[in-house]
């Protein structure tokens, strides 16, 4: 379905029930308030309090996604919007589902060749005191634990001590019972979007994060003014076009559409860039880094909104009529 700003209805679907509900309400209202700045009709939509099947009651035409976590991000409301026939922003049922999983994610990368940090993948049956211990051999120390179906960092523990290993497996436990171990890359932590489709994908400007004592977490991503952000980076054009490269590649490895932001690790030692995480329904947010990016590339907000909506489509090239 075709985008008619006259005469679309779109519902900007925020809030939700996963662990990165605030976020995204914050998210949601940024990107409502750009497309009502546009004359777009548009609406706040939180399927925590109004049932998404109630979109195709409404007469709602396009589907502005700024769910964050689990039932947004991760492929199953974009199946229920498929299944209606309402088009959506963003990545498709399966991209999404992938992204979500950081296990499956890795295990795509690592197959096209695509540099991630060395992990160790544990079930709720595997998390054994015997495995655990081996754990610190197998990676080494400093290690990230994470649970992997999770973003904004929720979660997410730094352990550089082995006796320090079990508690970060506890508290990636309450958000995940699976648990991802990772290799701790020492070095500069920046983030790369990537918008557009297939083929046609480009990356914006990269933008490395400082935060204080490396402590990138929710706390310092959402609340506080502690972190600070270089876009322009200030890395070597080399560099900066490598990590848009990579950051390209692995956007389209996992089927990614519209835009995506990949999170990567630049190693101090030699300074190679290593994939961690690719975000389909990125922050939005007066601290997020998109908008920061795409500002620095000469896209403000408020158009960098219509140019996602506009993108919006369905995996199954299929109208359904709304009558």
């Amino acid at each position: 379905m075709a985008f008619d700003t006259h005469k679309a209805r779109v519902a900007v679907l925020m809030g939700g029930h996963s662990a990165e509900r605030e976020i995204s309400l914050m998210s949601g209202n940024g990107v409502l308030q750009a497309l009502l700045s546009k004359g777009i009709h548009a609406e706040a939509w939180d399927p925590a309090h109004t049932p998404l099947l109630a979109l195709r009651d409404q007469g709602i035409t396009h589907a502005f996604i700024a769910l964050h976590g689990r039932h947004g991000e991760d492929g199953t409301v974009q199946g229920a919007l498929e299944l209606m026939g309402i088009p959506y922003t963003g990545s498709g049922v399966m991209a999404s589902a992938i992204a979500m999983d950081k296990h499956m994610t890795k295990r795509i990368w690592l197959a096209e060749g695509l540099s991630t940090p060395p992990s160790v993948w544990l079930t709720p049956a595997q998390q054994t005191p015997q495995a655990l211990n081996a754990i610190p051999q197998q990676l080494g120390l400093p290690l990230i634990v994470k649970p992997p179906h999770e973003g904004s960092s929720i979660g997410v523990s730094k352990v550089s001590h082995g006796d320090q290993l079990s508690a970060a497996i506890a508290l990636a436990q309450k958000s995940d019972p699976y648990v991802l171990c990772e290799a701790f890359i020492q070095g500069e932590e920046v983030t790369c979007p990537v918008l557009g489709d297939a083929d046609q994908a480009f990356a914006l400007p990269v933008v490395k994060i400082a935060a204080p004592d490396g402590a990138y977490d929710y706390q310092n991503k959402y609340f506080t003014d502690a972190v600070t952000y270089h876009c322009p980076s200030g890395l070597p054009k080399d560099e900066e076009q490598a990590i848009q490269a990579l950051s390209v590649a692995a956007y389209r490895a996992l089927g990614c559409r519209g835009w995506g932001r990949a999170d990567l690790m630049i190693r101090a030692s030699d300074r190679q860039p290593f994939l961690l995480e690719m975000n389909t329904s990125p922050g939005m947010t007066s601290h997020s880094l998109v908008p920061m990016s795409a500002k620095a590339a000469g896209i403000d907000y408020a158009d960098l909104c219509v140019r996602l909506l506009k993108d919006a489509r369905l995996d199954t090239y299929r109208e359904v009529s709304h009558a």
